[in-house]
């Protein structure tokens, strides 16, 4: 094996990259913000026409009563031959049929709204969860899980709130304006005027008091965020603060997160706070202005008593609107500012994408890897690999040794495509890795982290992780091809017992068995190994040594050595020292040759005879 010379054109950088709407950053209006919103959800909207006939119905029943009032007044009650008992009568009952009529249009409206909200939120939580699990892990390191957790949680059930209920008091108040507007303009267009003008004021001061509010409600949703992000860390870290007595510093962490958001929860409600007083008071303006309009009126002769109470009772069709206008505004900044926080999120391209259905299925069998004149640097950091070429055989097992920091890790995360080279091409058996489908790459390809993660479910399971279809019976055998079968029968309740969140029921070099478990049941063609080993005790690190023999048999291994044992049985080391390749073959060859390897070994030898 040789190191290559090939040179192959820079790859696209891969920093973290944004789509072109600009939503997610804040800038659009609250109304784009919804539209866009709503564009990407269909669900929102489908049926949207019988729903909004439905509230027309229930709108315009709303008027019944007035006019019914009106009527009794001017033409049952005050009949010049006497009170019309017939008319009256008739008058009640059709009041009472159309009331009756809205009450069902009402009903069939919310439920149409409910269920339409909740398929539309449910999607949308669905294709948040998924964008955010494309992203690469350098782009979620980048973000703290909070606050991606709280954008497909809190965030979206401040939508909601503002689908369900906000929504709702939209279409129903926006009818209701209008309608109780054509009539009083019907009933007397002078008094209907005064209301107009007495409102005016109100409705352009609401219009600038939305962007404060949006702001306010912005920072309300950051803060909660945080919130989540502290009190995640304090859980799963429980143990790291309990063993170094951190739990006062722990307290005041949570304590300042939880009063950041109180006090911008408080600032965004006093301003909402300050809009109560005023709809009252113009809405108590805008009702005495008719009275004594009105008054002054009939008294003229210019309108009957009938239409001035039906106007009174029309005033407060009108004001009702208006009076929760703000709660509504309120409702609608937060969800505005939870779709933005969304957005930000759906708005962020995966720099590592999957090439999908255009990508190439590559057929099973030993892969051959080649570097070509690869480096990476993290957005904003200095270049941690520079200019790495190497072709590793098929089939050959490879240790890469280094100190810490000297780009092992960040080789293998590029090996396994977690993330993409900043300039330069990684290929498996010739195909450039962006070109490779994920399904095909994750199935041919497996890396096993030092600290294999393990999800709140039986051994069994976590070790069927790679290979959904496996049976219990195939994961005994594979455990025995291992020799974990006596450590597998020495658990309470065998390939059943619970390993709790994170595998905290087991020990480190458990954890380590179960995700080498994992990974031989997965089968893969090419194996990365984050030095598997290291927290293994030595007569568990004696089996496990022999069973990885098997398990690299056939297939080509790639071992991030931290164990001078690795580096020994490996078929060839390859040296890493600052970012860059510096020596490599056997081992033999290499402790015997002056350079980075022969004083790496010296220092190993050092430390097991200490």
């Amino acid at each position: 094996m040789t190191v290559t010379d090939t040179k192959a054109a820079d790859a696209e950088p891969t920093a973290n990259r944004r789509g072109g709407t600009g939503i997610g950053t804040g800038k659009a209006s609250g109304l784009a913000t919804l539209r866009t919103g709503l564009s990407l959800t269909p669900e929102f909207h489908r049926g949207i026409g019988v729903t909004l006939a439905l509230a027309f119905v229930a709108t315009v029943g709303r008027v019944v009563v007035p006019v019914a009032v009106q009527q009794t007044l001017d033409r049952g009650l005050s009949s010049p031959g006497g009170p019309d008992i017939g008319f009256i009568r008739t008058a009640v009952l059709v009041c009472g049929a159309a009331v009756l009529v809205t009450a069902l249009a009402a009903y069939r409206m919310n439920v149409r709204l409910y269920r339409t909200s909740e398929s539309g939120l449910a999607a949308l939580r669905v294709r948040a969860f998924r964008h955010v699990h494309d992203l690469s892990t350098l782009t979620q390191s980048a973000e703290r899980r909070g606050g991606l957790v709280s954008r497909v949680t809190t965030d979206v059930d401040q939508i909601s709130n503002f689908m369900q209920y906000g929504g709702l008091m939209i279409i129903i108040a926006g009818g209701q304006l209008v309608v109780a507007s054509v009539l009083m303009l019907i009933y007397s267009w002078p008094l209907a005027l005064l209301v107009w003008v007495v409102f005016l004021p109100l409705a352009f001061t609401l219009r600038y008091f939305q962007r404060w509010l949006s702001r306010a409600y912005g920072v309300v949703r950051e803060r909660v965020g945080e919130m989540l992000s502290a009190v995640g860390e304090s859980v799963v870290g429980a143990s790291v603060i309990r063993a170094y007595g951190a739990e006062d510093r722990t307290a005041r962490r949570i304590d300042a997160s939880v009063d950041s958001y109180r006090d911008a929860q408080t600032r965004a409600q006093t301003l909402v706070a300050a809009t109560f007083p005023s709809t009252e008071l113009v809405a108590a303006l805008a009702t005495a202005g008719v009275v004594v309009a009105g008054t002054a009126m009939g008294v003229g002769g210019h309108l009957t008593a009938g239409r001035l109470v039906a106007f009174l009772f029309l005033v407060t069709l009108f004001v009702s609107p208006m009076q929760v206008a703000t709660e509504v505004l309120t409702d609608a900044q937060n969800a505005i500012a939870g779709w933005r926080r969304v957005l930000d999120v759906l708005d962020t391209e995966p720099d590592v994408a999957d090439p999908g259905e255009d990508g190439v299925e590559l057929p099973r069998g030993a892969i051959e890897v080649v570097f070509d004149d690869v480096s990476f640097a993290y957005p904003g950091g200095p270049t941690v690999l520079h200019e790495v070429s190497a072709r590793i055989a098929p089939r050959a097992r490879v240790a890469i040794v280094g100190e810490t920091g000297s780009g092992k890790t960040t080789f293998a995360k590029l090996l396994t495509r977690l993330m993409d080279p900043t300039s330069g091409r990684v290929r498996i058996d010739g195909v450039p890795l962006p070109e490779v489908r994920f399904s095909s790459l994750r199935e041919r390809i497996v890396m096993v982290p030092q600290d294999g993660y393990l999800f709140d479910a039986t051994l069994a399971d976590n070790i069927r992780y790679g290979r959904p279809g496996a049976t219990d019976e195939d994961v005994l055998l594979a455990l025995t091809e291992l020799g974990l079968a006596d450590w597998v029968e020495s658990l309470p309740d065998g390939l059943g017992s619970a390993v709790g969140q994170r595998g905290e029921s087991l020990s480190a070099g458990e954890r380590q068995l179960v995700a080498l478990a994992r990974a031989y049941l997965a089968d893969p063609d090419l194996l990365v190994l984050d030095e598997a080993t290291s927290a293994v005790d030595p007569a568990t690190e004696v089996r496990l040594q022999r069973a990885l023999e098997g398990i690299t048999r056939g297939r080509t291994a790639i071992s991030i050595a931290h164990r001078l044992s690795t580096a020994e049985a490996a078929d060839e080391v390859i040296v890493f020292d600052r970012g860059r390749i510096v020596q490599r073959g056997p081992h033999a060859e290499l402790v015997e040759r002056p350079g980075r390897y022969a004083e790496l070994y010296a220092s190993w030898a050092a430390q097991l005879r200490s």
